[in-house]
C-alpha cells in the first residue's frame, strides 16, 4: 500500500459555514490525484482513530480535503486549530479495472494468445501499467495501445 501521508502532523482546520467541510484536514501532495467525487477515498488513522473510508474532496488545483465529522472529533478529543497525527492511503476505486477484465478484453480482441506467449514478468508489467492509470479513460487508451501492439 502506498501512503499519501504517514504519521504526519497536520492541522485540523475549522472554517465556519462550510457545512460538512467546516472541520477538515488538507492532505498534502494530493493535488495530482484524479477522480470524481465519491471515487477518491482514503483509509488510515487520525490520532490512532481508524478511518475505513473517507471521501477526498477536490479543491480547485490545491491538495485534497477530508471532512472530519463530530464522531471523529469526539473520539480523538480535538477541535479546529489542533494538530493531529495522520496516516492515510488511497483506497482502490471499486470502478478500478480488474486483471480479469483486461484479459477478457484481450480475448475478445483476439490478442490473448500473443499476450500469453510473453514472459510472466512482461504480462505483469502490462497489467500493472494499465491498472496504474489514474482514470478510466487513460486505462482504456492503455488497453487499446497494448491490443494494437499484440496484434502485430
Amino acid at each position: 500500500m502506498e501512503y499519501l501521508v504517514k504519521d504526519k502532523k497536520l492541522e485540523l482546520k475549522y472554517q465556519p459555514g462550510k457545512g460538512a467541510w467546516t472541520y477538515h484536514i488538507q492532505v498534502p501532495n494530493t493535488k495530482h490525484i484524479v477522480g470524481k467525487w465519491g471515487f477518491m477515498k482514503v483509509a488510515g488513522t487520525i490520532d490512532n482513530y481508524t478511518i475505513e473510508s473517507l471521501n477526498l474532496a477536490k479543491l480547485g488545483d490545491q491538495d485534497k480535503l477530508i471532512s472530519i465529522n463530530s464522531e471523529i472529533r469526539k473520539a480523538i478529543n480535538k477541535t479546529g486549530g489542533d494538530t493531529v497525527t495522520v496516516t492515510l492511503y488511497l483506497l482502490t476505486s471499486k470502478e478500478q479495472i480488474t486483471k480479469k477484465e483486461i484479459l477478457d478484453t484481450f480475448k475478445e480482441s483476439g490478442v490473448l494468445k500473443p499476450f500469453k506467449k510473453l514472459t510472466e514478468d512482461e504480462q505483469s508489467a502490462i497489467i500493472e501499467k494499465i491498472t496504474a492509470q489514474k482514470s478510466d479513460e487513460k486505462q482504456v487508451k492503455m488497453i487499446l495501445k497494448y491490443i494494437e501492439q499484440l496484434n502485430k
